[in-house]
């Protein structure tokens, strides 16, 4: 078990997102497959008629505890992340962009989109549980008592999509246009793999000898597929099946509205739209399958050796543990296949042109669902302020943005023709007090 929270502490000190991928990229002026995937109504405003999209990454990684400050070369991760008394949290999230295609024909739009996701999430964790788990001796004699009335979660997903979307411009005249659009995802889950220790209430004691639990009481859930059921140490056991089979799907409903620039009606003085995404739930089914529930309740004088989950890889073996003490220990229910839900989010911006080639955005995404429920996938609250320069076929821009998790960061971004790079966090990380580190790039290409 320690391995698994240390592979998680890694990646988070090294890779990183923010949960808005492609930050001040998809909300550009030059439209494209990255604008719709923001707001499918915006592929009715498509730079060209016809784009492709080669590649895309993003990778993101923001949480409440760790700063870049706090990070040298004598770093203990384990002693940084839980040494403090708030709840841990953390996000890491990555993003595929592959093959892609659009295209614009008279009132309507079309395209056609794939994409991958691996999230790995440490959500609400108490720090004095965690360090526990993690450290099970101590030279230290010390007594917590810990009392919690929500969910502590890890988690991790990885799945496939394909998107189908399509848009249509429903209203345009000299001065305004009004936009509509859907996509359908059909959804690929790949693998899962959950922790949830629901109101935990119980004492830790610890000492040189290991460290002990007692007057515990929790509603534990343990679920796993696909090759998360085997380990969750390495980053190749979250990628390794992105893509299974076809067994879920999902919606992205959006609007778009445009006021039209006088001098120039091929441009707008204020591009504007909001968009629910991610509306829908996928099934994970895998010979390896598992969603099982257990009750905790130990009586006065019992005590529990946390050493016992040292050794732990694998979900499967901490629920071992969990078996071979039936008396502290009660399997409440079981079964195979169990349905995740999507992390849906309402997403509203506005682009407004200042003067000439000069843009500021204002962008803002709403999570719609509780983080905490054990079959849910994670989303950020977030808001961003983006100025750019667009000069046709080079574009520069500042994201500045607040997470969630992180607070406030500042990046920078480029693009240049088809090609785009950028950070919501580079420039705070760089000055070294950044909780946020994330880097998006790719290239697509559109003609005619």
């Amino acid at each position: 078990m320690k391995k698994a929270f240390v592979f998680l502490s890694m990646i988070c000190a090294s890779y990183g997102f923010a949960q808005d991928h492609f930050v001040g990229a998809n909300t550009s002026s030059r439209a494209g497959i990255l604008n719709g995937a923001l707001n499918p109504a915006e592929f009715s405003n498509l730079s060209k008629k016809f784009e492709v999209n080669i590649s895309g990454f993003s990778f993101n990684f923001s949480n409440d505890i760790v700063s870049l400050s706090d990070l040298n070369s004598d770093t203990d991760l384990e002693d940084l992340i839980f040494n403090g008394n708030s709840a841990v949290n953390a996000s890491i999230d990555l993003e595929f962009s592959g093959l892609g295609a659009a295209m614009r024909w008279q009132k309507w739009a079309f395209a056609l989109t794939t994409k991958g996701y691996v999230k790995a999430d440490i959500i609400d964790v108490d720090p004095n549980l965690g360090d526990a788990l993690l450290n099970s001796q101590s030279s230290i004699f010390d007594i917590n008592a810990i009392n919690t009335d929500h969910n502590q979660r890890v988690s991790g997903t990885s799945w496939g999509e394909l998107g189908l979307s399509a848009a249509r411009t429903v209203y345009e005249d000299d001065k305004h246009k009004f936009n509509g659009g859907i996509t359908l995802k059909l959804l690929f889950p790949g693998s899962y793999s959950n922790i949830g220790v629901d109101a935990f209430k119980g004492t830790i004691r610890t000492d040189a000898t290991g460290a002990y639990l007692s007057n515990a009481n929790a509603a534990l859930n343990f679920s796993y597929s696909g090759s998360l059921a085997e380990s969750g140490t390495d980053f190749s056991d979250y990628t390794t099946k992105v893509f299974g089979g076809l067994h879920g799907f999902a919606t992205d409903l959006g609007v778009n509205y445009q006021w039209k620039d006088p001098n120039d009606p091929k441009k707008y003085k204020i591009n504007a739209g909001m968009s629910l995404r991610n509306i829908g739930t996928m099934t994970f089914s895998d010979s390896d399958n598992a969603s099982d529930s257990y009750i905790l309740k130990m009586l006065p004088g019992q005590e529990l050796d946390l050493s016992e989950f040292q050794d732990a890889k694998s979900l499967k073996d901490i629920e071992k543990v969990l078996l071979n003490h039936p008396e502290f220990f009660t399997k409440t229910s079981s079964k195979e296949d169990f349905k995740v839900k999507l992390p849906t989010t309402f997403n509203i911006y506005a682009d407004f042109k200042i003067y000439t080639k000069f843009f500021i955005t204002g962008q803002l995404q709403q999570k719609m669902q509780d983080n905490s429920g054990n079959k849910q996938i994670t989303a950020q609250n977030s808001w961003s302020i983006i100025p750019r320069v667009n000069l046709g076929f080079f574009e520069a821009y500042i994201p500045f943005s607040h997470s969630e998790f992180s607070g406030g960061n500042t990046g920078l971004g480029f693009r240049l023709g088809g090609f785009y790079m950028g950070s919501g966090s580079v420039v705070s990380a760089l000055i070294n007090d950044s909780k946020q580190i994330d880097f998006n790039m790719g290239f697509r290409w559109a003609f005619l």
